[in-house]
């Protein structure tokens, strides 16, 4: 890049500023350097950084003890500005708790609810196997709580347990399914506050949980956190099929259909709390004005995103329908900003069907249009991936990035630190975050479907598979003002607050927590290309179309 280039010299310009004015505040006062970065701030500066080799040290999960000191946002992250009349607001001021967290393995007891959300006041069936012959259920909404991630707000009578019967795979899509008698009925109480919820089954053989979503139909907050249970049941290898894989890890013995009626494998908390819980905890923390649905209520209404005014993909958003997609390319295009915190995301297509428990419980994914026993009844809906015939529609129409690969763990590497979204940070082109990009991520590639002006903010050198590349996070304006952002990473929401898994070498980092919340407060105030407008700069950056 020549030295006469005019970004450059409004850099240097910058830079010039900058250090006059950290000149003055050291004569005129230290305290003033201190509050200039937040606190723990991972952030290493230019040819030093970039001399310093990425690491896949995993990093140990925290403990109920350290759990509220590591996930303490910085001082400029506060919940003053929060709307009094919020009732997240009240709802996170009420003593939280760590005992929602399973410290031991999750053996003896499994479970699952006959809905993945529900409104107050609606009936909710679960169906639970255990081995104990008692075992009663605890609700924690989830949230920050002090930090502490969760609060109690309900606990069952102890319920009487039974060993259910085996799953059994239905062919020729390999769908597991259970015959399981339902083990509890309730009604979901009036005083719930809308929200993300784990149901905890608890016995002496063990514990697991039940992930549950409550909404509020009738919302108009400007937040709408979507949580991606496609995506967590595409994964879930209950019975031993996956979307992924049959028994001992064969690929080739994969399931084609999976289904809501059966329990989520592990834990049961299905991507919750690795891919979506930081950013819950980050916007109840602020105070923010947020409602809650599943990607489900994205396919069957569509038309309630335009109650919001912005829509928040989380960690890991694979699967989508044709529904969900035209539906938030339709609020996009009315003005409702998009962000998506996980790379990956709008990759493979979906069908949902009804199961025996209701409609939209099984979902669809051959893969292959050779395969696609139901193409013929849905002949816009193939069941490939979405850059692919037929139909295809590359996924960074909408996301403004293309996924590349995987596993990849490296720093990410900051490329536009003047943007807005950077206010708060002191952070300057070169400067790298520790771990921020891994194990997939996005690319910004130009070409017909890519949307312009797009703005790339991190562009993170890195080399995936024996291939040298770059993970993008993106930002891209259109016509109708709103703003769409890409985090080009899995790891984002895993610096927003402690609770990844120790085998993801990722750990909370302030500065994304300050990007994350600048973003969430502009996008919340409207269509943020109105008063952010994207500022291509891919020409600057040397992208150019691979």
């Amino acid at each position: 890049m020549s030295g006469s280039d005019p970004r450059r010299r409004r850099n240097q310009a910058a830079r010039r500023r900058r250090t006059l004015l950290i000149v003055l505040a050291l004569v005129v006062c230290a305290d003033v350097i201190v509050a200039i970065r937040p606190k723990g701030a991972s952030v290493l500066r230019g040819t030093a950084a970039a001399a310093i080799a990425p690491t896949t040290t995993a990093v140990p999960a925290p403990t109920a003890s350290t759990l509220a000191t590591t996930s303490t946002l910085p001082p400029t992250t506060t919940t003053a500005a929060a709307d009094s009349d919020n009732p997240i607001v009240a709802e996170n001021a009420r003593t939280g708790t760590a005992a929602w967290r399973i410290t031991g393995p999750s053996v003896g007891i499994e479970g699952y609810a006959d809905h993945v959300s529900v409104q107050r006041g609606d009936d909710l069936g679960l169906y639970v196997s255990s081995l104990a012959p008692m075992f009663h259920v605890e609700a924690y909404r989830m949230g920050w709580y002090q930090g502490l991630g969760a609060r109690l707000v309900w606990k069952s009578a102890d319920t009487l347990g039974q060993l259910q019967a085996k799953p059994f795979v239905q062919k020729p899509t390999n769908t597991v399914r259970v015959a399981w008698q339902k083990s509890i009925d309730m009604k979901v109480p009036d005083d719930w506050v809308p929200g993300d919820y784990l149901l905890k089954l608890v016995s002496q053989a063990g514990a697991s949980y039940v992930p549950l979503t409550v909404r509020d139909d009738a919302s108009h907050a400007a937040i709408l956190i979507v949580n991606a249970v496609t995506t967590w049941q595409a994964y879930n290898d209950f019975g031993g099929y996956s979307l992924y894989h049959g028994p001992n890890g064969n690929g080739a013995t994969r399931a084609d259909i999976v289904t809501f009626d059966r329990p989520y494998s592990k834990d049961g908390a299905g991507d919750f709390i690795a891919n979506e819980h930081g950013l819950v905890a980050l916007a109840e923390h602020l105070g923010l004005d947020v409602t809650y649905v599943t990607d489900i209520e994205l396919d069957e209404h569509p038309e309630m995103l335009t109650n919001h005014r912005v829509i928040v993909s989380l960690g890991h958003d694979e699967y989508w329908s044709l529904a969900m997609r035209r539906g938030v390319e339709a609020a996009r295009d009315k003005g409702v900003n998009v962000m998506f915190l996980g790379a990956n995301a709008l990759y493979r297509r979906i069908r949902l069907q009804p199961s025996p428990l209701g409609p939209d419980r099984d979902q669809v994914n051959y893969r292959k249009v050779a395969g696609d026993r139901g193409l013929a009844s849905y002949p816009d809906e193939p069941t490939t991936s979405w850059r692919e015939p037929p139909h295809a529609d590359p996924e960074n129409s909408l996301t403004g990035t293309f996924y590349e690969c995987n596993p990849a763990v490296y720093d990410g590497v900051v490329s536009d630190a003047n943007a807005w979204m950077f206010a708060g940070t002191d952070m300057h082109d070169g400067d790298h975050v520790q771990l921020l990009v891994g194990p997939e991520y996005d690319r910004v590639t130009p070409g017909p479907t890519s949307p312009r002006p797009i703005e790339v903010m991190f562009h993170s050198p890195l080399r995936c598979q024996g291939r040298n590349s770059y993970s993008d996070a993106a930002y891209y304006t259109t016509a109708s003002g709103a703003g769409v952002f890409d985090s080009g990473t899995n790891a984002w929401v895993c610096k927003l607050f402690s609770g990844c898994p120790a085998d993801r070498p990722f750990a909370p980092n302030p500065l994304i927590q300050k990007i994350t919340e600048n973003l969430l407060r502009a996008f919340a105030a409207g269509p943020a290309g109105k008063t952010h407008p994207a500022q291509d700069n891919l020409a600057y950056l040397g992208i150019t179309r691979s």
